[in-house]
């Protein structure tokens, strides 16, 4: 095995011709097509590409609320016109113009079913398998709250929903994204107690991803990683995975800090910009890094965020890419 491993962050472009013509077996075609692509491309942690999570009704997501929380019991998908107004003036959410629903009672997994969306990709990959979802703060975020006291009871009971769910998946990795905390690094302290209920129902290696959003091309949250190395060193984590190739270079000497026993994820990628890296701008963007935390301290590389928005012949060339660099580095042939 190489030292430093390759994955992605999750997501993949839909396909044009399952938008054109959606089913069961054709979404199981292009999940195979996902990960085909990056077990040919080098790739040693395959993702699903979370193409089932999809709602074209909410492309400002690409999944990452609506998937999770209209199942769940306890919340509704009704709301008031004033409802709206206040949602759309609450500075943690205006990358959305609806809320995704109403807590109007206590969560509860509902028909909520993550282990069998797990298993059913997890048996199309024969690298080991990476399965994604969302956390507890950044769902705790959009919603509007009716029933629990405050925000931070209601992310850990959105951390317990997740934890009974995570107890049933079987991959070689679990990752939980957070999308929201980088703009609100005050929060870190009650959303790391939320996170780790999740992280420790795992019963594999666990990942948290941390990027500042991407919508458009753009950054949705303002901020730096050393305001929140205190949450990073909080997780009851195998490796965090963080947005790196969009921000600015300085940013790598806060993770100076990070716990030994974490091991760090860096972005390669820049999944914002539709330029595809050559290996040499992958390899050159590892011995950076590595000249600042130490080689040995670099984990996984990959990209810094999903790739849905992008075309998918420029998802494709980055994955080549990430693998290509990777190599080149390591000085591994193919």
């Amino acid at each position: 095995m190489p030292k430093i491993r390759t994955t992605v962050v999750g997501s993949y472009p839909v396909p044009e011709w399952l938008v054109a013509s959606p089913s069961a077996q054709a979404l199981t075609d292009a999940t195979r097509v996902v990960i085909h692509t990056q077990e040919r491309a080098g790739v040693d942690l395959v993702c699903d590409g979370e193409l089932y999570r999809f709602d074209i009704n909410h492309p400002e997501t690409n999944g990452m609320i609506e998937y999770f929380v209209r199942p769940m019991d306890g919340i509704t998908q009704r709301f008031t016109f004033d409802d709206l107004i206040a949602y759309r003036n609450t500075s943690g959410t205006r990358f959305r113009t609806r809320p995704p629903g109403t807590v109007t009672g206590p969560v509860s997994s509902g028909t909520l079913d993550l282990p069998l969306a797990c298993e059913s990709a997890r048996r199309l990959a024969t690298h080991p398998f990476k399965f994604t979802l969302t956390g507890p703060h950044m769902l705790a975020k959009t919603l509007i709250d009716r029933h629990y006291p405050d925000l931070p009871a209601l992310c850990d009971a959105i951390g317990g929903v997740l934890a009974e769910q995570v107890a049933h998946c079987e991959a070689d990795v679990i990752q939980v994204d957070e999308a929201n905390l980088p703009g609100h690094a005050e929060e870190w302290e009650w959303a790391a107690a939320s996170m780790n209920r999740v992280l420790d129902a795992a019963r594999c290696p666990t990942a948290v991803h941390l990027c500042f959003g991407n919508y458009g091309g753009q950054s949705i949250q303002k901020g730096s990683w050393d305001r929140l190395i205190g949450y990073l060193n909080a997780l009851h984590v195998d490796h965090v995975v963080m947005e790196c190739a969009h921000r600015p270079a300085e940013e790598l000497a806060a993770f100076r800090e990070l716990r030994p026993g974490i091991g760090f994820g860096l972005g390669v990628i820049d999944v914002k910009s539709t330029a595809i890296e050559s290996a040499e701008e992958v390899a050159r963007a590892i011995e950076r890094a590595a000249a600042v935390l130490g080689a040995d301290r670099i984990r996984y590389i990959h990209p810094d965020c999903g790739f849905w928005m992008l075309k998918r012949s420029i998802a494709d060339g980055k994955i080549r890419a990430l693998a290509a660099g990777r190599d080149l580095f390591e000085g591994i042939g193919r």
